[in-house]
């Protein structure tokens, strides 16, 4: 399923999710991934389903949600993957325009230096880049991208593309402790994102089972240090260190609802028993689910998740 949701976001509210490539078909191989590792890192965009197909299957998840009486915020290109490399993004974008919701994209920016991908981009409302460090050492310790990729040109492509946006533009800053969690890498960090200008900028730290089993955010200290330096260079900055409520929507097959969430949004425990209960579905879907193998149950920092079971893992 290509579409999936909605899900509560801690950006976007209710956001119907568009999964607009193959499973972990990424540039990046982020230590933090909550998807696992990336086999194989791909710069090379593909067309990879029938824009018309992804209408169609989005047209009729919004009529299930409206008869429901669950709500809409965004329809959200949000990938177990880089939206990016999909080379029908742009028409993609254009045929869901008429079903009336406003577009977000949320992607790491790694293309960014393409002037296709600036363009496309440009024709969403809502843009959110990954920008986890400006030190080329450091982003490929952190994001250990596709070898072809150069830092220097994804930075330069984001400043062109935030000249001409006329939408929201965010940023996001994935903090790992011991990795891109001092001070002075907090400082040039600001100071870039500040010509941006985004809207926002996001500071987020792992909430959920990572890529590498040693990865852990940085201590508060740390954390609200970052929050004030970035605080003196940038108008709004924010906090993305809590977990989403559990107000997620089911409106299909929930078997098959479930597999589509987990694929790009790992659930915990209690919001899994949540909507099986709206459903009046027990937890013995979830335990056929891993017994098949298709779901996975995994422990990060005292808490339970589940995802679908995917390349990497």
């Amino acid at each position: 399923m290509k579409i999936f949701g909605p899900v509560p976001s801690r950006r976007l509210g209710s956001s119907l999710g568009i999964n607009n490539v193959p499973a972990k078909t990424c540039s990046y191989n982020c230590v933090y991934c909550q998807l696992g590792r990336t086999p194989g890192k791909e710069t090379e965009r593909a067309p990879f389903y029938e824009p018309q197909e992804i209408s169609r299957e989005a047209k009729a998840k919004v009529e299930k949600i409206s008869q429901g009486g669950d709500k809409i915020d965004y329809l959200t290109f949000v990938a177990d993957g880089e939206p990016t490399l999909d080379l029908n993004l742009g028409r993609e974008i254009e045929i869901l325009r008429p079903l009336g919701f406003d577009i977000a994209v949320i992607t790491n920016g790694s293309l960014i230096y393409r002037e296709d991908v600036r363009e496309e981009l440009a024709k969403a409302d809502w843009i959110s880049l990954k920008v986890d460090s400006i030190k080329e050492e450091v982003w490929r310790r952190v994001n250990r991208p596709q070898p072809s990729l150069k830092l220097a040109a994804i930075l330069e492509g984001m400043l062109e593309f935030a000249l001409s946006f006329r939408g929201e533009l965010t940023t996001e800053t994935m903090l790992v402790r011991g990795l891109n969690d001092k001070s002075d890498q907090f400082e040039e960090l600001a100071i870039f994102l500040k010509q941006l200008q985004p809207v926002k900028a996001y500071l987020s730290v792992p909430t959920r089972p990572p890529a590498e089993k040693w990865v852990e955010p940085p201590h508060e200290p740390v954390l609200n240090q970052a929050y004030q330096v970035f605080s003196q260079h940038l108008h709004r900055v924010e906090y993305l260190t809590g977990y989403e409520t559990t107000d997620f929507s089911l409106s299909g097959d929930p078997a098959e609802d479930i597999l589509s969430i987990t694929a790009v949004h790992p659930m915990r425990h209690e919001a899994l028993e949540k909507v099986l209960q709206q459903r009046g579905a027990d937890f013995s879907m979830v335990d056929r689910l891993l017994a098949q193998g298709k779901l996975l149950k995994l422990d990060y920092r005292g808490k339970t998740f589940y995802m679908r079971k995917l390349p990497g893992r």
